[in-house]
């Protein structure tokens, strides 16, 4: 008899479950203030993405070509599936020390999982996600990308 009544619970859960579920879209259904589906790619001018979308990494500069990354290789290190590949090499400074410099920052999109660890991992801000997210391409090899610009250096000021 237990089994019965387990049986029924159950199915009254589901059904009020259902009708929740239904009774949300109705109200989506009846009020089209709020307008969620975009026309894309009808839209792609007017294109409004959220704040957070993550598309793919970039590593930002100024207008004076400098860039904020270091070489630490933090990113890398957070990287769960080897999406990054930072090469570094070392500068002579004025005093004669020797201190590591990135030298290329490769990036792997087609293995990017756009889990932001890497971006949480830097400590310099020198990597953000950007919104761009059209990435079809027939050659894969064009999925690998330098960031950092050519004749690009650090910012002043950045340790």
């Amino acid at each position: 008899m237990s089994f019965i009544k387990e049986y029924i619970r159950t199915v009254y859960r589901a059904v009020s479950s259902l009708l929740k579920g239904m009774k949300l879209t109705g109200y989506y259904f009846t009020h089209h203030k709020e307008i969620i589906t975009q026309n894309y790619p009808e839209n792609r001018d007017t294109l409004n993405l959220p704040e957070r979308f993550r598309g793919e990494v970039v590593l930002t500069h100024n207008e004076d070509n400098e860039h904020r990354c270091t070489g630490c290789t933090a990113c890398e290190l957070a990287c769960p599936n080897g999406t990054i590949k930072i090469i570094t090499q070392f500068d002579v400074n004025e005093e004669g020390k020797k201190k590591k410099a990135l030298n290329t920052f490769i990036y792997h999109l087609e293995l990017c999982t756009m889990c932001n660890l890497c971006i949480v991992a830097c400590p310099t801000d020198a990597i953000k996600m950007a919104q761009n997210f059209e990435h079809s391409v027939y050659d894969r090899s064009k999925l690998t990308k330098t960031l950092n610009a050519p004749g690009s250096k650090l910012m002043e000021g950045v340790e």
